[in-house]
């Protein structure tokens, strides 16, 4: 059994499961809609429904998994939403990308200490130890607090 998406991606097989969207908490839709468009992520949903609901999705570049905000959609405090994972090739070119539009990041960082990505306790100055994959970050937020985390991947485990 499998399905066929109106993107036409491939389909998804019985016992398959995709992450296709996360809602995210903001206090200000237009404000959040600026700042993700101001990535350059690309806007795929603008959709009011009368003025108790209002849906907006963008996916940034490269992903298959796409965000979506709005009004009366979110269960959580704006902001709430922390540790969102943007895999890139090369950390440096992404934050830079991000501050080229206008976006304030941490410094690129490996972790000291195990989980020191999630808090700043524990964080090492600088890329991993010979740009070790899987091991160099930076962090940065959208308006309303909610947390992004960049994560360096240059080659994936096996399984992946």
């Amino acid at each position: 059994m499998s399905s066929e998406s109106a993107a036409g991606t491939p389909p998804v097989n019985a016992g398959e499961f995709r992450l296709e969207v996360v809602v995210l908490p903001v206090s200000d839709v237009d404000r959040a809609k600026e700042f993700y468009g101001g990535l350059g992520w690309r806007l795929d949903a603008d959709v009011a429904r009368g003025i108790s609901l209002r849906l907006v999705q963008f996916t940034p570049p490269g992903s298959a998994c796409s965000i979506q905000f709005g009004t009366n959609i979110a269960s959580g405090a704006p902001g709430s939403a922390q540790g969102l994972y943007l895999a890139v090739p090369d950390i440096e070119a992404a934050r830079d990308e991000l501050l080229a539009h206008g976006v304030e990041v941490s410094e690129v960082f490996h972790e000291g200490t195990p989980g020191a990505r999630f808090h700043e306790a524990g964080r090492e100055s600088g890329p991993a130890p010979e740009r070790g994959t899987y091991g160099s970050f930076a962090t940065f937020g959208d308006p309303d607090g909610n947390g992004w985390l960049l994560q360096e991947i240059t080659t994936r485990l096996p399984g992946r």
